[in-house]
């Protein structure tokens, strides 16, 4: 019994030395096919990593001495893939309270204390409440490693995300986030990438509660931004014989924004927020599309970018199969899965959500179904990889096998939109990460087993192609 404790502690040691293990800075993956979403496909090429960049690619690209190399014989390399519009990042994100009151703060605790006392939510008044308004949360201040919604991303090939709050009317500031790192601060790539704003009233009772109020809400709020950022200037320019501004933590966080984020499900909402994005003189990024292929030319007219849902309308397993559909509803369940075609052939940039969608995957079969459609393959990839990079501006970090971007990286044992395809490993700025295996569902269970996070730094286990070249 003793050699046994004193064999477990010897292994016990072991895996602890190798996971504090240096992971390789200098990687090479060599004749793999490689995908680089830019530019032609390469059959057989290399791929060399360095300090978390690519450093090369090409079929004449060779591994540098002292590089750990990967042999990827068989394996095809695309660029990490990219959720555009998610929450993947925040712990508990569907669970947070949305905030009630904006001015000096305090509305969350509000409604925390509502719900704990039974109490009813606080009641807005007016514009001047700032009702549902969290300009001043960030999604790069809420990232964490610890999502355990991580690792089944990161099983079916995604290494970023572009990670909004939600809460509100308006749920606050979205960061481009890696899905993986040691803090939440290293998986953060860009910590503003846009405003988060819904039509969807939460949290409160009172002003506003229906579209029209909420839209001369959203009017209301930038006038007031308008006015408060003069008085601050005013103040600062001269603070004698002048009475000092309240703070007014809503409107203090209403800046710093590159673009904002607003529903458009359907032509009629859609022209309604491009009248606002005007009105608001803000560049706007439409989610939510549901009928894309009703939309098509208004938004190649008004030059905007989309991301569609990727749960596809369909009937409800559950329903009554007496019930007689309208022809409207008929038409969404037939059109919508044609809408990134219909999107591309007009020459609207489109990418792709997890919004609505059960798992990762799906939002790969939502594509393959699309691709079935008459959508083309190099379409349905940038939808995943480059079209959300350039959407947020963050093209010359992402999106692409290109050298000096970021190394973020799928490796994959065959074609993305085979069902049968496997992701092989990750590399995620420049840290290779595998797949945890996939554990048979127990009956009743929330899911396949396994750690929360599940992330395997550098992981090299089971693997009997690599060798380092000296």
């Amino acid at each position: 019994m003793l050699f046994n404790l004193r064999s477990a502690a010897t292994l016990f040691c072991a895996a602890a030395l190798a996971a504090q293990a240096e992971v390789p800075s200098l990687v090479a993956i060599r004749d793999a096919r490689v995908v680089p979403v830019k530019g032609s496909v390469m059959e057989k090429a290399t791929v060399v990593i360095r300090d978390g960049l690519i450093a090369d690619v090409g079929p004449s690209a060779s591994p540098p001495a002292g590089a750990f190399v990967i042999d990827g014989t068989g394996l095809t390399i695309y660029p990490g893939l990219i959720d555009a519009y998610s929450t993947w990042g925040i712990p508990q994100a569907t669970a947070a309270a949305p905030t009630a009151t904006g001015r000096g703060g305090g509305g969350t605790q509000a409604i925390l204390s509502a719900l704990q006392t039974g109490q009813q939510a606080p009641r807005s008044q007016g514009p001047e409440d700032r009702p549902g308004t969290n300009t001043w949360v960030r999604a790069a201040d809420l990232v964490r490693p610890s999502d355990t919604r991580l690792e089944a991303a990161r099983s079916s090939g995604f290494t970023t995300a572009m990670t909004f709050p939600r809460g509100g009317l308006i749920g606050g500031h979205g960061a481009a986030v890696n899905l993986a790192g040691a803090t939440g601060g290293a998986m953060v790539v860009e910590p503003s990438i846009g405003l988060q704003m819904t039509f969807t009233p939460g949290g409160y009772s009172g002003f506003p509660n229906t579209q029209m109020g909420i839209l001369s809400y959203f009017r209301q709020l930038w006038l007031d931004a308008a006015h408060y950022a003069q008085a601050k200037s005013a103040y600062a320019a001269n603070a004698s014989g002048i009475r000092r501004p309240d703070y007014d933590r809503a409107l203090e966080h209403l800046a710093g924004y590159p673009r904002v984020l607003l529903p458009a499900p359907n032509p009629i909402q859609l022209e309604r927020v491009l009248k606002l994005a005007g009105d608001l003189k803000a560049t706007p990024v439409f989610y939510g599309v549901q009928e894309g292929y009703r939309m098509a030319p208004v938004l190649k007219q008004a030059n905007a970018a989309v991301i569609l849902n990727s749960r596809w309308p369909a009937r409800e397993r559950d329903s009554d199969p007496e019930q007689q559909d309208s022809l409207r509803t008929l038409e969404m369940r037939d059109m919508a899965p044609q809408s990134p075609k219909i999107l591309a052939a007009a020459g609207v940039p489109f990418a792709m959500s997890s919004e609505g969608a059960g798992a990762p995957r799906d939002i790969i079969r939502a594509l393959k179904k699309s691709i079935d459609l008459g959508l083309s393959k190099e379409d349905a990839l940038k939808s995943i990889t480059l079209t959300p990079a350039e959407i947020f501006g963050l093209a010359a970090k992402l999106g692409s096998i290109e050298p000096g971007k970021i190394a973020n990286l799928a490796v994959m044992d065959g074609d993305l939109f085979d069902d049968r395809t496997k992701v092989r490993m990750l590399f995620i700025d420049g840290v290779k990460y595998v797949p945890a295996p996939q554990a048979p569902q127990m009956p009743g269970g929330p899911g396949p087993g396994g750690p929360p996070g599940g992330q395997r730094p550098g992981s090299q286990t089971g693997e009997t192609d690599e060798e380092i070249i000296r």
